[in-house]
């Protein structure tokens, strides 16, 4: 289906970024799966390229596009000639914006020029051992001392955990309010601040995820973004985009599925016919056909709503609801439409199907979307268990 929401400068950007990710990224994947790691020379790369925080002003060396449609770009060419684990876009969109929007002009001054060009690659530590989705349930604690905030605690799942030299740390200020939150930032070298091994897990293999601790570590009030009391509503502000991102990254990782599968399914032979042309085949691919379509276009007009400034997190959590949920199906269809051939690990549909399980649960699993959206409906439960 033609997507009406790009127009000629769009599509020479994605030309380029294409490019990119077939010269610099794709021949480098298999190694970076095997070894748990992107080599963060992929950042500086694609730094090189401008492609990296590019919403921020030129006096910092960025190009001041602030179009969303050029990120979602990315990581649809990302999706198709990259992998799903090279986390640049939370690298530029999820963390780069909390530095310019909440820091000094000091810290910008002296951190955005070395994440536009790579050289400091970020993070976002939130998630604790016992604290996800629930942000009130923080303990990591930051005391003022003078002129420093002390860090105390521990965060778990952290993404870009091993090559971050940057991280954007929510910990705890007012300990009689669950919502009394700060965010600060914590750079690689603050005396106290260490992290752990890199994680295993079931997919993302490219993805560096990492636990951080933070023993007494010493933050200068350069290094506070916003009001130390006011990161939850900080965090909140922020939602709306991080499930906008990630509802792009999921529709477009189901595409590629589709594509590889319609290959697969056209040049395998079963009882001497295609698997192709096979009616379940066929019906399963029209299924997923129409719901890509449908969900592509509804992310399509969260992208324009979201330049507009106009995207509600009730919205936000819908498009990140269907295109998780629907980014699982499309994935079990595929492997089972490839056969024995979808459980090897040879094939890329086979390392898909794992990478895509976590999309349910990150950037707010799919029960919180289901809460937010029912509130949002008015059948928020607290108020309707008070009425009776």
């Amino acid at each position: 289906m033609k997507r009406l929401i790009f127009n000629e400068e769009h599509e020479m950007f994605r030309d380029s970024v294409r490019r990119f990710m077939q010269s610099e990224v794709e021949p480098n994947v298999e190694q970076w799966r095997e070894d748990g790691i992107c080599d963060p020379s992929a950042f500086l790369k694609a730094g090189e390229q401008g492609l990296l925080c590019m919403w921020a002003d030129e006096k910092y060396g960025g190009l001041g596009i602030e179009d969303f449609r050029f990120e979602q770009i990315m990581i649809e060419e990302i999706m198709r000639h990259g992998d799903i684990g090279l986390f640049l876009t939370l690298h530029s969109r999820l963390v780069g914006p909390y530095i310019d929007r909440l820091g000094s002009e000091k810290l910008k001054a002296r951190l955005l020029p070395k994440c536009i060009s790579g050289e400091t690659i970020l993070g976002i530590a939130m998630t604790e051992p016992s604290a996800g989705s629930d942000l009130a349930g923080i303990k990591s604690r930051a005391v003022l001392d003078g002129d420093h905030w002390v860090l105390n605690g521990s965060k778990t799942f952290i993404s870009n955990g091993i090559n971050g030299g940057a991280f954007v740390v929510a910990a705890r200020t007012v300990p009689d309010n669950p919502h009394g939150i700060g965010l600060f930032l914590v750079e690689e070298g603050m005396e106290g601040f260490n992290r752990g091994r890199n994680l295993k897990k079931m997919g993302l293999k490219t993805q560096d995820t990492a636990e951080l601790f933070f023993d007494n570590v010493r933050i200068p009030a350069e290094n506070v973004l916003g009001e130390p009391e006011k990161g939850f509503y900080n965090l909140m502000h922020h939602l709306a985009e991080e499930r906008l991102i990630s509802a792009a990254q999921e529709v477009a990782h189901a595409q590629v599925a589709f594509d590889l599968t319609m290959d697969y399914i056209l040049e395998r032979k079963a009882f001497g016919r295609p698997i192709g042309a096979f009616q379940n085949s066929r019906f399963k691919m029209a299924e997923m056909r129409t719901a890509l379509d449908v969900t592509q276009t509804f992310v399509d007009q969260c992208v324009l709503l979201h330049n507009q400034g106009e995207l509600s997190a009730e919205v936000a959590a819908e498009a990140k609801l269907y295109s998780s949920e629907l980014e699982s199906q499309v994935m079990d269809n595929c492997v089972q439409l490839h056969g024995g051939s979808g459980y090897m690990s040879e094939y890329r549909i086979s390392h898909m199907f794992t990478d895509a399980r976590v999309s349910r649960i990150y950037a707010g699993s799919s029960e919180i979307m289901k809460e937010i959206i029912a509130r949002s409906i008015g059948l928020d439960e607290r108020k309707l268990l008070a009425g009776n």
